[in-house]
């Protein structure tokens, strides 16, 4: 049924994946006042007081759609609860595999500077909270089934 508590949790987390194109994970400030910001789309640097994206990361901005999709579609998938399961865990991995690959393309772009706790923007947080809501999601997929099997044994 889609009025579960788990929709909206699942629905929390394809908002906060699709919040990685509003935010930026990475932002770095130059010495001579101009700033590089990474985006999924790419890297957007101020040059002359204009934003100007200087790289684009086409695999990431796809790959990113396409683990936005992947919760928003298990909320379809409520007539079949064991499946919704493996796609939470599905879901679940590919978001900490996606974050791996952030950081990777964070070191490949950025080269060896050090980053402080004022480099890191909102995007870092996203898919932490995303795999938090997904979390809760299967708490309520889980409490459903279980809910489900003790009618059946009543029968």
């Amino acid at each position: 049924m889609l009025q579960r508590v788990q929709t909206i949790w699942l629905f929390f987390a394809t908002a906060a994946i699709f919040g990685l194109f509003l935010f930026p994970y990475l932002q770095v400030y130059n010495p001579d006042g101009s700033s590089r910001a990474l985006k999924i789309t790419g890297i957007q640097e101020s040059v002359g007081g204009q934003i100007v994206q200087t790289e684009a990361f086409l695999a990431l901005t796809i790959a990113t759609v396409i683990l936005g999709l992947i919760p928003f579609i298990t909320i379809f998938l409520f007539k079949n609860r064991n499946q919704q399961i493996k796609m939470c865990y599905f879901s679940i991995v590919a978001i900490l595999g996606f974050s791996f690959w952030l950081v990777q393309v964070a070191k490949q772009a950025l080269g060896a500077i050090n980053l402080q706790t004022e480099n890191y923007g909102l995007g870092v947080i996203l898919p932490s909270l995303s795999i938090f809501f997904v979390i809760l999601a299967l708490r309520g997929i889980r409490k459903d089934e279980k809910l489900i099997k003790s009618s059946d044994r009543l029968r």
